[in-house]
């Protein structure tokens, strides 16, 4: 399906290497993927028994992990790194400059890029 919203397959002047370049694309989704259901898994294995999801949130936890990396994937390296290091590190700008090299100012562009990344497919959801 994403497919034919990229484009209309007559346009396509090489067909066999854009299904390459498609299969590749998936391939690479199909291992950042699994390398994150294994995080997932190490980190469930941390976890005390009392404190281990029910299979049902397991389930939820990890479709929802999936949908923030789909969401997050179209960011640069940067943008996603500070946007991380803010959410779930808790860093001030201050500290996400020093770790990435650049200025305060630029950490609050990116994070404001992710942030609006993040509201715009919400509000695309909703509609």
């Amino acid at each position: 399906m994403r497919v034919l919203n990229k484009r209309a397959l007559t346009e396509v002047e090489q067909p066999l290497a854009y299904l390459v370049t498609i299969a590749h694309s998936l391939f690479v989704n199909l291992l950042r993927r699994r390398q994150l259901e294994q995080s997932y898994l190490e980190a469930l294995a941390q976890l005390p028994e009392a404190l281990m999801p029910s299979p049902e949130d397991g389930l939820q936890l990890l479709q929802t992990l999936h949908a923030l990396d789909t969401l997050l994937n179209g960011l640069s390296y940067k943008v996603r790194k500070a946007f991380l290091l803010c959410q779930l590190e808790g860093l001030t700008h201050r500290q996400i400059a020093e770790q990435l090299g650049v200025s305060q100012s630029s950490v609050r562009q990116y994070i404001a890029r992710a942030l609006l990344q993040c509201m715009t497919a919400v509000a695309q959801d909703r509609l």
